[in-house]
């Protein structure tokens, strides 16, 4: 190998590394201003939060058997506490509700019904396929002005973010209520989430279906 290859390849992975770090500075720069845009709108208090239109449980993963994983049923919760506080006249739930065989949705609207909240009270979104796409159709599909919003600690800063970019009167309440298995997986797929929320909200993306 002569001088000459020895020298380029050596320009190439000290160029990467640079884009590596310059990556890296990036992605904590967008966290943290998506966490202080939306830090004075959380609450972990439900009797403090503003009121708003409904509160928006979004979806999470549902286990085989057809029952809520631990943190879709802390946001199942979280949601029926505020509504029963009278902070809110309806419960918006958004998930995965596309297929036969997995549905968040219809998940949650049953354990909504055992706990004994209104069926009119509720409202079904079926294709909030990401927080994106669950946040445009409650504006756009089903014309909400303003929503609490109903999820962990670490997935509140980008939701109520998004939220309040694409207009909405937005406020989060925390629904951490168990220690969750690979929580540090999450914390860190939000990170790289995040990235995609800033371009989302940049382009005025489409969510994946516009229909009711």
């Amino acid at each position: 190998m002569t001088k000459r290859v020895k020298r380029n390849l050596l320009g190439l992975l000290l160029f990467g590394i640079f884009m590596a770090i310059l990556t890296i500075i990036v992605v904590f720069l967008l966290n943290v201003q998506a966490e202080k845009q939306s830090l004075n709108f959380i609450y972990q208090d439900a009797n403090k939060i503003p009121k708003a239109q409904t509160i928006m449980i979004l979806g999470a993963s549902v286990r085989n058997n057809k029952t809520m994983s631990d943190m879709l049923k802390d946001r199942a919760d979280t949601a029926i506490e505020i509504f029963k506080k009278n902070k809110t006249s309806s419960i918006l739930i958004s998930g995965d509700g596309n297929s036969k065989n997995y549905n968040e949705v219809e998940v949650v609207k049953k354990y909504l019904l055992e706990q004994g909240i209104p069926q009119e009270k509720i409202v079904l979104d079926y294709y909030g396929f990401d927080t994106y796409d669950s946040l445009y159709r409650a504006r756009d599909v089903f014309k909400f002005k303003s929503l609490i919003i109903s999820t962990q600690n670490f997935h509140l800063p980008r939701a109520v973010f998004i939220a309040q970019n694409l207009g909405l009167t937005a406020y989060g309440i925390t629904a951490d209520k168990h220690n969750y298995k690979n929580i540090e997986l999450n914390i860190g797929r939000e990170l790289l989430a995040t990235i995609k929320a800033y371009l989302d909200v940049f382009y005025n993306s489409k969510p994946a279906v516009f229909s009711n």
